[in-house]
C-alpha cells in the first residue's frame, strides 16, 4: 500500500445552470490487487461527508465508488450505462440513479495519475445534475 496525495475536483451543475464546485487536497492509500487498482480517502468538511472513508475502485471498464461512515452509498459508473442506488444519509435514505457519460483514467507505474468521471445524477425526482469528478494522483 502507498500514501498519496490527492487533489480531488468536483463540479456539480443543476438543471437552472448553477454550478458548484469543491476542491480538496487530503492523502490517501493507492493499492492492486488483482486486476484491481484501491483509491482509499477520507472525506473533509470541504467535500460535506466529513465523517466518512471513500473508497475508488479502478477496473478495465468501470469505476466504483463506495462511501462508509456518516452517508452510505455505492456508485458504479460505467460508460453509458445507468445505475440505481440507494443514497444513505443523516436525514435519510434517497434513491438514486447514475448515467455514467465518460470515464477515463491513467495510472503509472510510479503510482500516479488522473481518473475522469462524467455523469448525470436523478436524486429520487427531487434534484437532477450533471457531474464531473477529477481525481489527480501526486
Amino acid at each position: 500500500m502507498k500514501k498519496v496525495m490527492l487533489k480531488i475536483e468536483g463540479m456539480q451543475k443543476n438543471m437552472d445552470g448553477e454550478e458548484n464546485t469543491i476542491e480538496l487536497f487530503t492523502e490517501g492509500k493507492l493499492y492492486e490487487k488483482g486486476d484491481y487498482i484501491y483509491l482509499i480517502y477520507e472525506e473533509t468538511e470541504v467535500s460535506g461527508m466529513e465523517g466518512c472513508t471513500t473508497t475508488v475502485k479502478l477496473s478495465k471498464d468501470k469505476i466504483s465508488m463506495k462511501r462508509f461512515g456518516a452517508l452510505k452509498s455505492e456508485i458504479i459508473f460505467e460508460k453509458g450505462k445507468r445505475f440505481n442506488t440507494n443514497y444513505h444519509t443523516p436525514y435519510g435514505t434517497f434513491n438514486m440513479e447514475v448515467l455514467t457519460k465518460e470515464i477515463e483514467y491513467s495510472i503509472t507505474d510510479a503510482k500516479k495519475g488522473d481518473i475522469r468521471i462524467e455523469y448525470f445524477v436523478n436524486l429520487q425526482g427531487m434534484a437532477e445534475s450533471t457531474n464531473k469528478l477529477n481525481i489527480k494522483i501526486m
